[in-house]
C-alpha cells in the first residue's frame, strides 16, 4: 500500500471487521464486513432451506448471510422466504411439526400448499441486526447502537415523555441480539385461534383486539415457551430496529416510513387494499414489507415503550397507524400512546422471540 495512506486511522465497532485493499489504479477500497456471531455460528449445526431444526442451528442463505434457527422451527423452502437481506426479502421460519417436514415432506413451490402452511402454522421473520447501521439508542441519549429505538419524528426521548427502561427482559434480548446477530418477530399481527383461544401468527385471521396492554403482555409471554426460546410483547427498540432494516434493505424509502406510509398498508381511503373505506382487514391482506404483514395501517400495535408527562398518567406507546387514520398523519414510524388499562378496537399487537 502506498505511503500516502499511512496516516489513515480506521476504527470499527464490535462485530465489524474492516477490510482494506487497493486497486491497480491506486484507489483505496475499504469494506466494513459484519462478523457478528461468527464464533457462535461455527459452533452450531447447520440447517438448510425447508429443513426442520432439531436443535438450535445456523442457516446460511445463498448470499452467505447467516441466522440462527430455534429448535423445533423450520426454515422456509419458498424462494423469497429464505433470503436474509435484500428488497422485499426476509427469512421466515415456520413452527411445523417434525413429522410433517421430515416424513411427509412439503412442496414449498406449490402455492396452494404454501398458502395452507401460512394459514396453519405460526411464522416469524428474522431482523438481521448485524447488517444494520449503528444509529439507535437504548438509553435515550447515545445513538450508537445497532439495536435500539430511533427518533424518526423528533419526539422527546426522556423520562418525562417517551422512554423505555432497560428491563431485565430487554437486557437479555440485547445480549441475545449481540450473540446471534438478530431476532425474530411475528410475521403477522397476533390473532386468536378459534378453537383453542391461543395466540397465533398466521395468515387470514382477524387481528386480536379489544384487550388492554397488561393482558396483551401476558398473552405474548405464553405464546412460545421452550428450553431455547421464549416470546414477549415487542419493545420499541425491536420495532424501530425492524423499521431500520426495512429502510436499509431498500424495501421502503425513509419518506414512506417516516412521512407518508399510504402506499405500504391499509389506511383510510387507500383503495389499493379495499374498495370500502376504513375497514380492518385479515392478516395477510394488510400489506407486505420484507415478508412481514401489517406494519402499516390496519391496526396499531402495542409496544413496551412508555409515555408520561405532567398532564398524562403512564401510558404505553402504539405504533403503525390504523384503518381509520391517514398514512400521511400516522405513518409507520409514528408514536401514539394509550392507557394500559383499556382495550381498543383499533389496537393489536406483535410478538418477538428471545433466543437463549
Amino acid at each position: 500500500m502506498k505511503d500516502r495512506h499511512n496516516k489513515i486511522v480506521l476504527e470499527a465497532e464490535k462485530g465489524i471487521t474492516l477490510e482494506v485493499s487497493e486497486e491497480t489504479s491506486g484507489r483505496l477500497i475499504i469494506k466494513a464486513l459484519n462478523t457478528v456471531s461468527n464464533e457462535v455460528y461455527s459452533e452450531l449445526p447447520t440447517v438448510s432451506a425447508g429443513e426442520y431444526a432439531k436443535v438450535l442451528s445456523v442457516y446460511t442463505d445463498k448470499n452467505g448471510n447467516k441466522a440462527v434457527v430455534p429448535q423445533g422451527w423450520t426454515v422456509s423452502g419458498a424462494s423469497k422466504e429464505n433470503i436474509i437481506w435484500g428488497k422485499n426479502n426476509g427469512l421466515v421460519i415456520y413452527h411445523i411439526p417434525e413429522l410433517i417436514v421430515s416424513v411427509n415432506g412439503i412442496d414449498w413451490q406449490n402455492p396452494n400448499e404454501l398458502r395452507a402452511l401460512m394459514e396453519t402454522y405460526d411464522q416469524f421473520v428474522w431482523t438481521p441486526v448485524g447488517l444494520l447501521t449503528a444509529n439507535a439508542t437504548l438509553d435515550g441519549i447515545h445513538f450508537n447502537e445497532k439495536f435500539g429505538r430511533i427518533n424518526y419524528l423528533n419526539d422527546e426521548f426522556s423520562e418525562s415523555e417517551f422512554h423505555e427502561p432497560l428491563t431485565s427482559e430487554l437486557f437479555l434480548q440485547k445480549k441475545s441480539v449481540e450473540k446471534y446477530g438478530g431476532y425474530y418477530s411475528s410475521r403477522y399481527d397476533i390473532s386468536r385461534d378459534k378453537n383453542t383461544g391461543k395466540p397465533r401468527s398466521v395468515m387470514y385471521a382477524m387481528p386480536w383486539r379489544n384487550i388492554n396492554f397488561l393482558t396483551v403482555k401476558e398473552i405474548t409471554s405464553t405464546m412460545v415457551v421452550s428450553k431455547t426460546v421464549t416470546s414477549h410483547l415487542m419493545y420499541g427498540a425491536e420495532y424501530d430496529t425492524l423499521l431500520k432494516w426495512v429502510i436499509e434493505s431498500g424495501a421502503a424509502t425513509s419518506e414512506e416510513i417516516v412521512e407518508d406510509s399510504t402506499v405500504l398498508g391499509n389506511y383510510c381511503k387507500n383503495y389499493n387494499f379495499v374498495k370500502y373505506e376504513c375497514v380492518i382487514l385479515r392478516t395477510g391482506d394488510d400489506g407486505l414489507i420484507n415478508n412481514i404483514y401489517g406494519l402499516a395501517g390496519n391496526v396499531y400495535e402495542w409496544t413496551q415503550e412508555k409515555y408520561a408527562d405532567s398532564y398524562t398518567d403512564l401510558c404505553y406507546v402504539v405504533r403503525g397507524g390504523d384503518h381509520k387514520s391517514y398514512g400521511s398523519d400516522h405513518p409507520v414510524a409514528y408514536r401514539a400512546f394509550d392507557s394500559p388499562f383499556k382495550g381498543y378496537d383499533s389496537i393489536g399487537f406483535r410478538a418477538t422471540l428471545y433466543i437463549k
